[in-house]
């Protein structure tokens, strides 16, 4: 089927004064050659990624209000490394690595949030209990006279860049790296009209999956697998008349919610889970009376209208993000599905060793209506794809990953054959070699 031919007019939200810029943003011309499969399986790629690229950018750390007194902590991990990111008494966040000058150990052995408040303030590490302050300087050496050569001249565990932006912490392993408000580009001005500091955790978990980070990211990026992988969201969003923007190094698309796919014709009924989104904004499916593809700019209305008695401020975002899903990749690994009443957030780390498999966090939050409650952290899970359920969309997408890791090493598949519906993979993939080669792309040889 030609979907060009079966599109319908989806007219473009007028954008609010200060809110999420709409417009279309110039196509960049990104060629068409192959994506090397080699990107995806080569150990010595995956250690020039990590030379190139994880050492110099921006990386998400974790949620500001884990940390809200000093001496609170979060220690996260990318790759080979482990990091401390710990609130200091002026409000600040410091980090450094996690990491005992004296033999290596990690000064917290898991990752997770936690507090040395209660510890006079101070990380003591547990093998021979020498002590670091709560920006990584070291304070005592147990037994210092038998060491004749002295303390380590440093005298403190190596730092990194911090900095908070969205009710985030993000680090930097780069002392040079430039400012994070800087580097996030256009991020701050499209995302900071969600007002994520008003969402609450709900759910926060870590998957083992048997694939390469970027495939991950790729899976997040495009819709023209929501046939194949996803069909029943095919009565749920309209994944052919989809805006895609590539910025300079982050890129988005705008997907309809509320809507039926030009795929599949018009149901009769109300599709369940375009009914499940009016019944989550209190308006009765049963009442409405209207065609099946009027429901999306019905329920803009109501939400525009009822929001405020819900305790939901909508002010700072157009009538379509009431619906719809905007979804951003924030260069290089995270993936956000952003929506009015709650936050999807995805961070793809590569595995320490093997670039055939990666670490997928998934971290949800929900709008707390003004005046309700927030809700408790939930707890956070790590286990492996297979052991539990995700949901189903993810649970389909953790179930397919796997065997496109394993077709990526056949000698068969040379690389990504890319169309116009997959273009954020291209300006990913333009990006990455912008790190690894310079502004030249890579040369001959190079993946």
């Amino acid at each position: 089927m030609d979907v060009k031919r079966q599109q319908k007019i989806v007219r473009p939200a007028e954008a609010l004064p200060g809110g999420t810029p709409i417009e279309k943003a110039p196509d960049p011309e990104l060629g068409h050659d192959l994506i090397p499969a080699e990107r995806y399986t080569s150990p010595d790629f995956m250690r020039l990624e990590w030379d190139r690229l994880w050492t110099k950018v921006w990386l998400l750390g974790g949620r500001s209000d884990d940390i809200p007194e000093p001496g609170d902590y979060i220690c996260t991990n990318i790759g080979k490394e482990s990091v401390l990111l710990v609130r200091q008494q002026d409000g600040s966040v410091a980090g450094f690595f996690n990491v005992c000058l004296h033999r290596g150990n990690r000064l917290v052995p898991e990752e997770g949030v936690g507090s040395v408040a209660e510890e006079d303030g101070v990380f003591r590490c547990s093998y021979h209990h020498w002590a670091y302050s709560k920006t990584g300087k070291l304070l005592h050496i147990p037994d210092r006279e038998t060491f004749p050569q002295g303390a380590p001249p440093c005298g403190r565990v190596k730092p990194i860049k911090v900095d908070e932006w969205g009710s985030f912490v993000w680090f930097s392993m780069n002392p040079d790296v430039e400012p994070l408000r800087e580097y996030l580009g256009v991020i701050p001005e499209h995302l900071d009209p969600y007002h994520m500091e008003r969402m609450a955790w709900t759910r926060d978990i870590t998957v083992e999956w048997d694939c390469n980070w970027k495939a991950s990211v790729d899976a997040f990026s495009e819709t023209y697998h929501v046939q194949g992988i996803h069909p029943q969201l095919k009565w749920y969003l309209d994944d052919v008349n989809v805006q895609y923007d590539c910025y300079d190094k982050h890129n988005r698309y705008l997907i309809p919610f509320a809507a039926v796919s030009p795929r599949v014709a018009l149901p009769s009924i109300i599709p369940p889970l375009i009914a499940g989104m009016m019944e989550a904004a209190e308006m009765d499916p049963a009442e409405y009376e209207g065609p099946i593809d009027g429901i999306r700019e019905a329920l803009q209305k109501h939400k525009r209208e009822h929001g405020k008695a819900q305790g939901k401020d909508y002010s700072d975002l157009n009538d379509e993000q009431l619906t719809d899903d905007y979804h951003y990749t924030i260069f290089p690994n995270v993936s956000l599905n952003v929506h009015a009443d709650d936050v999807m957030m995805f961070r793809q780390r590569p595995h320490p060793t093997d670039p055939n498999k990666m670490l997928y966090d998934i971290w949800m939050f929900e709008l707390v209506p003004e005046g309700e409650k927030w809700p408790d952290r939930p707890r956070h899970q790590h286990f492996k794809h297979g052991d539990k359920t995700i949901g189903q969309v993810l649970d389909q997408d953790a179930f397919n990953l796997p065997h496109v890791q394993a077709g990526m090493r056949s000698e068969a598949f040379p690389g990504l054959w890319l169309g116009e519906q997959e273009v954020r993979l291209r300006h990913f993939h333009k990006t990455l070699s912008d790190y690894l080669y310079g502004h030249n792309g890579p040369g001959e040889g190079d993946l």
